[in-house]
């Protein structure tokens, strides 16, 4: 049975380390019939410090929630010029593309010459 955008959540997984392997990165398991999200949304939950009473008189902590929004660079790549998309990665703390592009082939040519395999 095929989803529809409007009712297919997302939902957001880890890997089990118990399986001898964690980036610790989160992963997204997308069925075949639907898309990778552009954007997600995200509630950040932060306890305050302070309690309110529960339904049975319990004390429960007060937590404020932040919306936050993620997007995926790869679209942001293809729908903006260079320049406006360099600036986004600098905003966010990382290098402009072309300097990214040149380090990590850098460091690829050197993974390769340790191994033994010149480029």
């Amino acid at each position: 049975m095929s989803t529809t955008k409007d009712n297919w959540i997302p939902e957001i997984c880890y890997e089990d380390e118990s399986e001898g392997f964690s980036a610790n990165l989160p992963f997204i398991p997308v069925p075949a019939e639907e898309k990778m999200p552009s954007i997600l949304y995200i509630f950040e939950s932060r306890e305050t410090g302070e309690f309110e009473p529960g339904p049975e008189g319990e004390d429960l902590p007060v937590t404020e929630m932040d919306l936050h929004q993620f997007c995926d660079m790869g679209v942001l790549k293809e729908k903006l010029s260079i320049d406006i998309y360099d600036a986004v990665r600098l905003v966010l703390g990382l290098e402009k593309m072309q300097s990214a592009v040149t380090k990590g082939q850098q460091i690829t040519e050197n993974i390769r010459k340790n191994l033994g395999q010149q480029l």
